[in-house]
């Protein structure tokens, strides 16, 4: 694959290599940290919901706590803006005068603040300072209405009144983001931009349950009831809720609904953003932002197809291996997955089955830490299933980092709205790419070495990246013996693999070769064996976030080329621990400052 290889990378491994004793990030440039945190600092003034998912709404920031990020189209410029004066900012900084791994810091920096300057040549829909957005303001994934519910009863912190005052207020702001969104849907739909039919109507109709609660038995509600009760804390914190969500948030709601309804009769059933004003531009924005590559979509496809094979012919020896020969392995992967033996009831209880087996697995996963790093990181974990309430809309596996002071641990999500979408032998691989040691595990490093970390990087994300080393995460448990009594647990692996395969043709296919829903969720489900239904929801997944799928298996391509090269250079010297210790101590990068990273770890090993 072609990676961004900027003409200052030429050399960087001869200029200073990284030190293997110690975090990567340790004795940064004195001038090149003060711009990095003149950055952070700058763009937390916009982001409260930043600071409080980093845990640090407190203090200088404890302003952030009450506020709500502006959703304006003022605020959707200044963001792009915004983009192009970080530039500026951090290429003051010589980068004939950095060495090392400071080089790559400054170059990772770069990258995704001229995806997000790029942002401005497209009229609608979200626009990020560090690259990348959405289409569609409103989906069935994107909007407040389906982000703030959980935010607040999870993200938002309650041990005294003030933090209680700080949720009201932000309860309150609500309403401010539910008309700003309105405001902005409306806009776009004036440039033609309008999601697809299937798409408003899953929207429409998790708006419509949202809105359908009685306000004082609303979550948002309840959670601040329950969470003052459980720290004694004294005030009429439910009456006062339920009164903003009755005359602030449920207007709001009732607007949105209408004019989402109004544009659902407007809307096509054309799945990919092709259609879209600049489509075709508008789609190799979000794939270079989503594999920090300069692959086309034609290139994406192809990779796609021939990993595929590759996968299809593992998968084939596995099942043979259990008894299961006749049909294609899409077809045989298809019964394994409507086997009851293979499924949790569709029950309450069913689903706390599942929950109860994602912890035995985590449980597993964990003692093989040892054999992955070098670093003892504690990386504490806690599993839920996915809301009621956004499940139709939501992701079926996800995590959300943990804050960095400790004081909220990462949360693992599965996705329980019909037990079908995970039958067990799925389970082990989702638990060690969202889990250990995956992406809980790989957020730990900065939580728990904060002080060598610049505070930038833990605002950057870099799709390729993180969930390349989560899908490489996958594969190593396997190398490590996890699977090793366990077929059916090594089958979901590959299948797993395979499904990530099978995304880098689907969304390709939508976006770039004007598939339509119906030919996506055929080739997702007859290539991967899963449930039509979850393979419906991940279709409709990419329709609402072109590009992103494709950094699985591009990142995860990627790592284990590097690995490879590694250990073809490296021979004896080669441990495994240290090239996942190097990968992770890289940071927050895009692919190609991670294959200069991974140069310099290289050499320093050859030298030592």
């Amino acid at each position: 694959m072609k990676l961004h290889r900027r003409d200052f990378l030429a050399g960087t491994t001869a200029l200073g290599l990284v030190n293997l004793a110690r975090p990567a990030w340790a004795a940064i440039a004195p001038q090149l940290k003060q711009k990095l945190d003149e950055i952070a600092a700058d763009y937390l003034k916009t982001s409260p919901e930043a600071l409080t998912y980093l845990g640090m709404d407190k203090g200088e920031y404890a302003w952030a706590k009450a506020k709500l990020s502006d959703a304006s189209p003022a605020a959707r410029a200044k963001a792009i803006a915004d983009a192009t004066r970080y530039l500026r900012i951090i290429q003051t900084v010589d980068p004939a005068s950095l060495h090392g791994h400071d080089r790559l810091l400054r170059e990772a920096v770069i990258y995704p603040l001229e995806i997000g300057a790029a942002g401005g040549q497209f009229a609608y829909g979200s626009v990020g300072t560090f690259g990348g957005g959405s289409p569609y303001v409103i989906s069935q994934q994107d909007g407040s209405y389906q982000s703030l519910p959980t935010f607040l009863d999870t993200m938002h912190q309650i041990e005294t009144s003030a933090d209680a005052e700080a949720y009201l207020s932000r309860l309150g702001e609500w309403g401010r983001v539910l008309n700003q969104e309105t405001d902005q849907v409306s806009h776009d739909a004036g440039l033609g931009v309008i999601a697809p039919d299937f798409i408003l109507d899953t929207a429409l109709t998790q708006l419509k349950e949202l809105r359908a609660v009685p306000a004082a038995q609303a979550r948002v509600v309840a959670s601040l009831a329950r969470r003052t009760r459980e720290k004694n804390i004294s005030g009429d914190w439910e009456a006062r809720a339920t009164k903003i969500v009755e005359t602030r948030v449920y207007p709001a709601l009732d607007r949105q609904i209408a004019t989402v309804t109004a544009l659902r009769a407007k809307a096509n059933h054309d799945a990919g953003v092709w259609k879209l004003p600049k489509g075709a531009d508008y789609y190799a924005w979000q794939l270079r932002n989503a594999t920090s590559t300069d692959m086309t979509p034609e290139q994406v496809h192809q990779l796609g197809l021939d990993q595929g094979a590759d996968l299809d012919a593992k998968m084939d020896a596995v099942l043979k291996s259990q008894g299961m020969s006749q049909g294609t392995v899409g077809e045989r992967l298809a019964a394994l997955t409507e086997d009851p033996k293979q499924l949790f009831p569709n029950t309450d209880a069913g689903k706390e089955e599942a929950v109860a087996f994602v912890n035995s697995k985590i449980e597993q996963l964990r003692a093989l830490l040892p054999r992955v790093s070098n670093m003892h990181l504690k990386a504490p974990l806690i599993v839920k299933r996915v809301p009621k309430a956004i499940e139709a809309g939501a992701a079926l596996g996800y995590m959300n980092p943990g804050s960095l002071d400790g004081s909220r641990p990462s949360i693992y999500y599965i996705n329980l709205s019909d037990t079908a979408n995970w039958p067990r032998f799925t389970i082990p691989s989702l638990s060690a790419h969202e889990g250990i040691p995956g992406h809980t595990w790989q957020f730990a490093y900065a939580a728990e070495h904060k002080e060598d970390v610049p505070l930038l990087f833990n605002l950057l994300g870099f799709n390729a990246y993180t969930e390349g080393w989560a899908l490489y995460a996958e594969q190593l448990v396997d190398e490590l013996g996890f699977y090793e009594h366990d077929p059916f647990g090594r089958l979901g692996m590959y299948q797993a693999l395979r499904f990530r395969a099978s995304r880098l043709v689907t969304d390709t296919g939508l976006h770039a070769k004007r598939w339509s829903r119906e030919q996506a969720i055929d080739y997702l489900t007859s290539t991967t064996g899963r449930s039509r239904a979850a393979c419906t929801s991940e279709v409709d997944r990419y329709c609402a976030s072109p590009g992103q799928a494709c950094g699985y298996k591009v990142g995860h391509t990627e790592i284990v080329r590097l690995r490879d090269k590694a250990k073809a250079e490296l021979g004896a010297k080669f441990d495994v621990r240290d090239f996942d210790d190097a990968v992770i101590q890289a940071g927050q990068v895009p692919l190609t400052v991670l294959a200069t990273a991974i140069d310099s770890y290289v050499a320093a090993k050859k030298a030592a």
